[in-house]
């Protein structure tokens, strides 16, 4: 099998990221697809490029060398990629744009310092805000586009939508659960726990609705919009919760583990993309935003 693109972008991030879990968290993707895309590279080439160790991964000797092929393979298709908007980098104006406090925290970042240098002649102005108050600004032509959990959306009447990714929804424990003993865990298990919940971004609505499908309630001994505040209860064993990959991270701000499980019932992912009004037509920066934001995301999975 020969290989591909997406392998040599694992093994990229790994290499970079030192930690296959962070690498993962970076590209909205489950750790498992980072460690067979680099193991099938591995195996394609017949060399070991990564070491395994307590600590993360550290390049080998013929990882170092394969590394800076791989790197300038990916700038060769980056700047193949590119082409095709080249004529658009001349588009000027402003760009409205909102984004929910999800979106913001743990997506916005990196793609707005990549668009405002790629577009130097767009202004963007970013807002934060509810989904719903985004939802009206859309309608009512205070905004031109929005990033925002397309899952979420409300008035599916007036706007459109366009989901980027999805990022998948797991159990997070404190390392040395019980619960860890399997590769997967039920929703009635997780039920018997202490759980915290978080609240930001309507998340407590969904998972009620999934709470709800399974004739099942948590035991909430908390609730704060704080994705911080929960990560640190989870790794200090006050409880467990269900959030997406997306905002996983696999240590708290005092550096202890949280440890991950799928669920064996089916739980929605959280998807986050694009949404724009029906009844008024991009503007030219933002036609820019959302084809530079699919190319961007199209290369990441």
């Amino acid at each position: 099998m020969a290989l591909t693109l997406r392998q040599l972008r694992y093994f990229i991030a790994a290499a970079e990221a030192g930690q296959i879990s962070q690498a993962a968290v970076e590209m909205n993707i489950s750790q498992s697809a980072v460690t067979a895309g680099i193991q099938g590279l591995e195996a394609r080439l017949g060399v070991q490029l990564l070491q395994r160790g307590a600590q993360g991964v550290s390049v080998t000797p013929e990882g170092a060398r394969f590394l800076g092929r791989a790197r300038a393979i990916m700038a060769a298709v980056d700047d193949a990629e590119r082409s095709p908007l080249g004529e658009e980098r001349s588009v000027t104006g402003r760009l409205r744009l909102g984004v929910t406090y999800t979106v913001a925290g743990y997506f916005m970042a990196r793609h707005t310092a990549a668009f405002r240098r790629s577009y130097p002649g767009v202004t963007l102005e970013l807002s934060e805000l509810s989904r719903s108050a985004i939802e009206n600004a859309l309608v009512t032509g205070g905004l031109d586009l929005a990033v925002m959990l397309t899952s979420n959306l409300g008035n599916a009447e007036e706007l459109e939508a366009e989901t980027l990714f999805r990022s998948r929804r797991r159990v997070w424990l404190p390392s040395e659960h019980p619960l860890l003993s399997a590769p997967e865990v039920s929703l009635r298990d997780v039920a018997r726990e202490p759980y915290i919940m978080l609240t930001v971004d309507e998340a407590s609505r969904t998972a009620g609705r999934y709470w709800d499908q399974h004739g099942l309630v948590p035991q909430v001994v908390f609730s704060t919009s704080s994705v911080e505040a929960v990560r640190s209860m989870v790794a200090a064993g006050m409880g467990v919760t269900i959030l997406s990959d997306m905002v996983y991270r696999p240590w708290s701000l005092e550096g202890q583990r949280i440890e991950q499980r799928t669920t064996q019932e089916p739980v929605p992912s959280m998807d986050v993309g694009l949404s724009w009004a029906r009844n008024r037509p991009l503007t030219a920066p933002a036609q820019v935003f959302r084809a530079f934001l699919s190319l961007t995301l199209g290369r990441g999975g």
